[in-house]
């Protein structure tokens, strides 16, 4: 196998995840990784990571590692509450000659559909300029509502409908300005922000709606977007802060592609704080209120299929959803750093299977630990 250099940029809940994984592939070697925080300035990255001494010092230093001879980076620092910030480092990666894969904006998965023209030029260009790459994926978007319905498409006849929904318990996701902001959660009912503003949700999602449209061939008339928030019933507690009765508990966003003044494209997520919440919204078929990603075709046969993160006794926390997220991209390295320059994307990549990551006799780095 060929080997690649791959920079870890943030160790946070998918970056430590992401540097177990590199040193654990036998086509994968961990290059460097950047630190936001100058307490974890100098640290050994195994450190970071939780597992034992890897030898390589993480730095502050962005330019010393984009000068680097690395293949690539695993940029998994925040986006969405600074995107002219991440824009611009994605800039002078790609410049480098250094390919790129991110979780960090979900409007980036398809190149139509969510982002303005103006923030993606200047991606294009640098990807031109240094004959590199971007890729954007994740559990979803990325596969869950997106990648999953395009695979079973393969077996249609004729689709009339596709919908895609997550369905996920938030209460441990620490992350108080995705969670508060951007989705709602504790704010008043009439908060008017984060998904409730216009172009939020198609921001994050258009691009998923409009992949799974290109994959059948279809022309989008408009994407919709709308929200709803239920309030919770009583003081809940949760990892990124509390939840007073009467605020938002609930939230069910759509983004949903129209074809001929019909809906035809919806990708919904049904998001709770707890799981007695919302009752009557979507749950999985077995009646479950977390981590688990459902797809449902109208069309000729008909589907419903989904997939539950972390189904084991014990894994009831978001540590195996973040994996998930994370290996979208890491699996993903190979086949970025020989794509095309540009803004590449799941449905014309290959399918990018986890190369290496057969164990049998179950030795190896472990994801937890």
């Amino acid at each position: 196998m060929k080997r690649y250099k791959a920079i870890v940029w943030a160790t946070g809940g998918v970056g430590r995840y992401a540097i177990r994984t590199i040193t654990d592939r036998p086509d994968l070697e961990l290059a460097g990784v950047w630190v936001h925080s100058a307490a974890k300035d100098g640290w050994d990255a195994g450190a970071l990571a939780g597992i034992g001494p890897l030898g390589v010092r993480a730095t502050r230093d962005a330019d010393a590692l984009i000068a680097s001879d690395a293949d690539c980076v695993v940029y998994v620092a925040p986006a969405a509450s600074r995107p002219r910030e991440a824009q611009r480092d994605f800039c002078r990666i790609l410049e480098s000659g250094k390919s790129i894969v991110t979780t960090a904006l979900p409007g980036l998965v398809y190149e139509r559909g969510s982002l303005p023209e103006r923030y993606l030029a200047p991606i294009r260009e640098a990807c031109e300029r240094g004959k590199s790459a971007i890729y954007s994926s994740g559990i979803e978007p990325g596969f869950g509502c997106d990648l999953f319905p395009i695979a079973l498409l393969t077996m249609s006849h004729k689709v009339y409908a596709v919908r895609g929904i997550e369905i996920h318990d938030y209460s441990r996701y620490p992350v108080a300005w995705d969670m508060r902001e951007l989705f709602g959660f504790g704010q008043p009912l009439d908060y008017a922000g984060g998904l409730r503003a216009p172009g939020t949700i198609r921001a994050g999602w258009g691009a998923a709606v409009t992949m799974v449209a290109d994959a059948l061939g279809a022309k989008l008339d408009e994407i919709r977007e709308s929200c709803e928030f239920l309030p919770a019933p009583r003081r809940i507690e949760t990892a990124s802060g509390v939840i007073e009765p009467g605020r938002v508990g609930a939230t069910r966003a759509y983004c949903i592609g129209v074809v001929d003044g019909c809906e035809v494209i919806t990708i919904e997520h049904v998001n709770r704080m707890a799981p007695d919440l919302a009752p009557d919204w979507p749950k999985s078929r077995a009646g479950r209120t977390d981590r688990t990603w459902r797809v449902m075709i109208d069309g000729e046969p008909s589907f419903d299929g989904e997939f539950e993160v972390g189904f084991r006794p014990g894994e009831g926390d978001d540590d195996h959803g973040l994996l998930a997220t994370g290996m979208r991209i890491v699996n993903a390295i190979p086949w970025v750093c020989e794509a095309r320059p540009g803004i590449v994307d799941a449905l014309h990549l290959p399918l990018t299977p986890a190369r290496g990551a057969l164990h049998p006799k179950r030795d190896g780095v472990p994801a937890f630990g």
